[in-house]
């Protein structure tokens, strides 16, 4: 590792609403397709007002990208056209990927609490877009948690730290998704594949990210890495967690309208069609 990626560019959440009526973060989304490539889009929901989720995300489709929910806090009911039907709860994660197409919807089960966690979607590529969906239901235990010196502590989705590998493999854009704590004065060095789109969402706390900015102190920034082969994180008098991911760029056309992501217009417009006409559905 001789190459330390420097941050290139910092961007701030949104607040938005989706689905029924939740309120979330809008980390980041259609109007920043393609600098996050192979990722679409980032959201993080958390509240303790349950009028802010109670309302959920009722049925609604998905066709050529995989979305992936992290819970921190609370309860979430899955069920989908596959027949998969669990609750994911706090520390959980599902890795859907729809593929040539699902249904599903997603429904809070707290009614009074807080709330909170990410959904990531990672796009496929053409060759991929019309696979066989597929749903994984990884529970905590299944997500190794541990300390990689005194001042850092990371559970690993994806992706491999200090040898550990993430439960999540065998995905098409090579992803790695890990959740990172480090306590004051410490320092997290993370080897990157070069060429490949890394991030980190700061949703805690406050640190450094390169050698050359100043400290984020900024809760809901998101960081975008220029190319290179590891990224070193530090704190000073404050701790910081934040979200580290990366995957590999895929490099074709994006088309995309509501919950489908195509590579054209027509495909678009095909996925829809095959939706009104209850058609969607290619793989039971």
């Amino acid at each position: 590792m001789n190459n330390q990626r420097n941050v290139n560019k910092i961007l701030k959440s949104r607040s938005t609403l989706e689905g029924a009526g939740v309120r979330l973060e809008r980390v980041f989304g259609y109007h920043e397709v393609p600098l996050f490539d192979p990722f679409l889009l980032l959201d993080h929901f958390g509240s303790d007002n349950p009028d802010d989720y109670l309302a959920g995300f009722p049925w609604h489709p998905h066709r050529g990208i995989e979305t992936i929910t992290y819970m921190l806090e609370g309860d979430v009911e899955h069920e989908d056209s596959l027949g998969n039907k669990g609750v994911i709860t706090n520390g959980d994660v599902q890795w859907m990927t729809a593929g040539s197409g699902i249904i599903h919807q997603e429904m809070p089960h707290r009614s009074e609490g807080l709330m909170q966690g990410f959904q990531l979607w990672a796009n496929l590529p053409a060759k991929n877009k019309m696979m066989h969906p597929r749903y994984r239901d990884i529970k905590k235990e299944e997500i190794p948690e541990f300390a990689v010196n005194e001042k850092v502590q990371v559970k690993i989705i994806s992706g491999n730290v200090n040898g550990t590998i993430g439960p999540v493999q065998d995905i098409v854009t090579d992803p790695e998704y890990i959740d990172v704590t480090i306590k004051p004065d410490g320092t997290f060095k993370h080897p990157v594949k070069e060429g490949h789109t890394v991030f980190a969402y700061i949703f805690d706390g406050a640190g450094f990210f390169d050698n050359k900015q100043k400290e984020i102190t900024s809760k809901g920034s998101v960081v975008l890495y220029a190319d290179g082969d590891f990224v070193e994180i530090y704190t000073k008098d404050k701790p910081v967690r934040f979200l580290l991911i990366s995957g590999k760029p895929i490099g074709e056309p994006v088309a995309w309208n509501g919950p489908i992501v195509m590579n054209t217009e027509n495909e678009l417009r095909i996925a829809f069609q095959e939706y009104r006409n209850k058609t969607f559905i290619k793989h039971k």
